[in-house]
Order: C-alpha cells, then sequence, then structure tokens
C-alpha cells in the first residue's frame, strides 16, 4: 500500500529495454545523435507544431531554466500561492534566474484566480521600480492540489500574460496525467490556449529520470542552449534521456500509463468515500487524492504497511481538519494494482 509518492514508482519494462537496446557502441553526444534528432521530431509530431526541445534532469530543473530564459532586472513570477514553485523547489528559481522571486496568487483549489492574478499584476506599476517587474505566470497542470484548469481557464491566463508581456510557462510534472483526465491533445492543452513554455515530465510516470523543456517557438529558444549549460543540465551521454522518451512516447504508452494512475486513483477515492473513518478533502481527477483521517486510523493505516505523507492545509482552509484529525496525500502511479488499492480501502473502511 505505497501511497507516497509516483516517485517512489519503478521504470516501465519498455523504457528499460529501450535503455538497454541504446546502451551499447558509439553515439554523438551532447544531443547531436540520431536517436536525440528522432525524439526531438517525436515532440513536433505531439504538440501539431515545431518546437524546441531540451532535456533536464529534474523538474525543479526544467522550472527553473524556463524561468531563466524569461528573467527581466527585478523579475517576478506570478504563481498560486501553494504551487511546487514556491513551496517545494528549496529556492532553486530565485537561485537560477539569479534572484527573480516567486509572487503568490490566491485561487480556490490550487488554481489561479484570474480576478487575483489581474489584482496582483496590478500591483506592479512601471514607474515604480522598487517592487520589480512581472516577467512570466506559472501555472500548475495538474495543480499542486491535484486539480486540473479547465481549458477555457488556460486560455483566460494565457491571454491576460500576453496582455501583459508575459511568458505563460505550465509546470506539467503529471502533465501526461492531465491528458488522460481530459479529451484534449498536447496541443489543445498548451499553445493554442497560449501556453509559452511547458516543463514536460516523464520520470513521474514510468521513466527512470527524463524531463524536458518545449519551447512553442523555437525563436524564443536561442538562448536557452548557454542557460542549460551554465545550469549544469547538459549531459554528455544525452542519447540515455532520448531513449527513454523514444519508448515513453511511443504506441501512447505515456497516456496508457497515466490512465491507469488516475483509475487506480478513481478506485481509491471511492474507497475514501465509502468509509466512516476519512474523508475526501477536496474533489481530484488524477492521480493525487487528499483525505482527511482519524489520527487513530491514520497511525494504524501506516502500522499495517501504508506509506502515504502529511500534507500541509491549504491556507485558505485550515478549518477543515479537526485537532483530532490529519490531512493526509496518496499518490497512485503507473503500477499501483488493484491490490494496492482494495487493501487500503478495506483497512479504512
Amino acid at each position: 500500500m505505497i501511497f507516497a509518492s509516483d516517485n517512489w514508482s519503478g521504470a516501465h519494462p519498455a523504457i528499460s529495454a529501450s535503455l538497454a537496446a541504446n546502451a551499447e557502441g558509439m553515439a554523438d553526444a551532447y544531443g547531436a545523435s540520431r536517436l536525440d534528432k528522432a525524439v526531438e521530431a517525436r515532440f513536433n509530431e505531439i504538440f501539431e507544431r515545431e518546437v524546441a526541445v531540451f532535456f533536464v534532469g529534474t523538474g525543479t530543473a526544467a522550472n527553473s531554466l524556463s524561468f531563466a530564459a524569461v528573467n527581466r532586472p527585478g523579475g517576478v513570477v506570478l504563481c498560486h500561492r501553494e504551487a511546487h514553485v514556491i513551496e517545494d523547489e528549496c529556492g532553486a528559481p530565485e537561485f537560477f534566474t539569479h534572484g527573480a522571486r516567486m509572487a503568490p496568487v490566491d485561487g480556490a483549489n490550487g488554481l489561479i484566480d484570474p480576478y487575483h492574478l489581474k489584482r496582483e499584476l496590478a500591483r506592479f506599476r512601471p514607474d515604480f521600480i522598487h517592487a520589480g517587474q512581472p516577467m512570466a505566470i506559472s501555472i500548475s497542470q495538474p495543480s499542486e492540489a491535484g486539480t486540473l484548469y479547465a481549458l477555457s481557464e488556460i486560455e483566460t491566463i494565457g491571454r491576460i500574460a500576453h496582455e501583459n508581456d508575459l511568458s505563460l510557462h505550465m509546470d506539467g510534472a503529471r502533465f501526461a496525467n492531465a491528458l488522460a483526465a481530459s479529451n484534449a491533445t498536447p496541443a489543445e492543452m498548451t499553445w493554442k490556449l497560449g501556453v509559452d513554455i511547458l516543463s514536460f515530465g516523464a520520470t513521474k510516470n514510468g521513466c527512470w529520470c527524463a524531463e524536458a523543456v518545449v519551447f512553442f517557438d523555437p525563436e524564443k529558444a536561442r538562448q536557452f542552449p548557454y542557460i542549460r549549460k551554465r545550469g549544469a543540465q547538459l549531459f554528455s551521454k544525452t542519447r540515455f534521456v532520448a531513449a527513454q522518451f523514444m519508448a515513453y512516447l511511443e504506441d501512447g504508452l505515456w497516456l496508457n500509463l497515466a490512465a491507469n494512475a488516475n483509475t487506480m486513483a478513481d478506485r481509491l477515492r471511492d474507497g475514501i468515500r465509502s468509509s466512516t473513518h476519512a474523508r475526501e478533502a477536496w474533489a481530484t481527477r488524477t492521480n493525487e487524492v487528499f483525505a482527511i483521517l482519524e489520527k487513530p486510523v491514520a497511525e494504524r493505516l501506516r502500522s499495517q504497511g501504508a506509506v502515504f505523507y502529511d500534507w500541509n492545509p491549504p491556507h485558505s482552509s485550515h478549518s477543515m481538519v479537526e485537532a483530532d484529525e490529519q490531512l493526509v496525500r496518496l499518490v497512485t502511479s503507473w503500477s499501483t494494482s488493484e491490490k494496492d488499492v482494495d487493501d487500503f480501502a478495506k483497512a479504512i473502511a
């Protein structure tokens, strides 16, 4: 009953096989191999346009270097108050941008509210240099709360960004899960709605270690090779990242893996809703489930082998958890089985 994080999951056999198949012999280094170029072409197909793709090692690197690419003197990135980039990246965005700041924006269920976004943007007057200047808006899809932006909501935020001469960045650490939970194509969820840069995550969804930064306008990526190199994210043997992506993106594997994670989360949600000792904290649609457990129940579950993380209540909803209760996060993955979920549901029934 491991629901700590999809980062705990292993690698899918097809991805391991692709790594093994490309492990022997010689290949051009630093992204110049035929395999690298084939994967870049595959990204073009997936997003239905020419894009610029850069492999990096972690989601934190993808997000931080994305911000570095659009940085301005006194730069500010506006993001949700509980976004991963402001809560869980240990100042890396500020470090790699040489001092840019993350400015929090409110919104229910982990999603930026356009009204609050406009209000925060209005605080940065061009004639008041002391406050710095906005340079980007960042949204997470899915959000850190496991919720999804509707396509119309992304489009609205994209319009606000471009009206203010800002880039729109999407943190897609679980991008496949967002797509699997919707009827949208990758293009329909990103550049067609105004997204300029995507942090494309695959490590959580069956890869060994594979993340990418995707620019939907290659002209805006001209300086990024230098930014990536300076950020120590230019790997010499990039073919090993490319080999993972090649298998990951072949025949819809990435979406099938995410669909299993989402389906197991739906099954988990059903078990929580049927329990008298737990309740769903808020509705989610992807592979993250947030539940409120009685503290003795949480302790008993852990003694029975369940693994999950305690979670801080949202800033706007501290009152949702009583003194004898605990908010927890439960995450399913591509490898989560029905037995894992059913054993947990039985333990809280």
